[in-house]
């Protein structure tokens, strides 16, 4: 499978640099190998789900992720998002407790974030397949290289973007962003094993809309459907 061939054409122009440098191909035939020989995640045509809707020129926030899910049916290449009827993960069940405390939304049944990700968030995770049931089984395949060339491609954008950063793998991308020009959110991951270790109370929603607001940006609509009565409790 070739990779490129799945990438948006505005975000070939972005980062055409990668294409041409040892790892890609090697990541490419990688990801076709497992493809062929493994249950992998998420399907093919989702892999680039995340640059399919957010195009580069629109990118106003950041979210990353690690892993794509690793079981049956949960992902589809956005970071921490599941398609409608899929049950919840729990990092996500957690993202929709501090959304919920810092602005006050309901919190809707499904986990499907699209709607965030047609408004400006870059839901990108920084490895961007996975063999399924076997976390991190990709982790070190050639996508590292990749995703940070675009957090650095997103960093060159001369409007101020907002790059969330939940946990400390994800903290150690923060010297690949230019503080002096773009804004960093970050804490404690929203898993359960550390959310209540600094991601419970962190206000990150409020946050980012307040940056979005400083650079002249409209505020992100955070509530992922229109669904209202579709609502669960804690």
């Amino acid at each position: 499978m070739d990779l490129k061939e799945q990438i948006p054409d505005d975000w070939k122009m972005v980062i055409n640099e990668e294409f041409a440098k040892s790892y890609f191909p090697t990541l490419s035939s990688f990801v076709s190998d497992e493809m062929k020989n493994y249950q992998v995640f998420p399907p093919r045509d989702e892999i680039f789900s995340a640059f399919k809707l957010t195009s580069y020129d629109s990118i106003k926030v950041l979210i990353l992720g690690q892993d794509p899910y690793h079981d049956q049916g949960q992902a589809h290449g956005l970071c921490f998002s599941v398609r409608k009827g899929v049950k919840i993960p729990p990092s996500l069940r957690n993202i929709y407790k501090e959304l919920r405390n810092d602005l006050g939304l309901p919190i809707p049944l499904h986990g499907f974030l699209e709607n965030w990700a047609k408004q400006g968030i870059l839901m990108l995770n920084t490895s961007l397949t996975v063999r399924a049931h076997l976390p991190g089984s990709h982790a070190k395949s050639g996508w590292e290289y990749f995703t940070d060339a675009v957090i650095e491609a997103v960093n060159r954008k001369t409007s101020p973007v907002v790059f969330v950063l939940w946990g400390a793998s994800a903290m150690k991308k923060a010297p690949l962003i230019d503080e002096s020009k773009h804004h960093i959110v970050s804490s404690a991951h929203p898993s359960p094993l550390s959310a209540s270790r600094g991601f419970f109370g962190s206000r990150p929603f409020s946050k980012i809309n307040s940056f979005l607001g400083q650079g002249g940006h409209d505020a992100i609509d955070w509530c992922p459907a229109q669904e209202v009565n579709d609502l669960f409790s804690f």
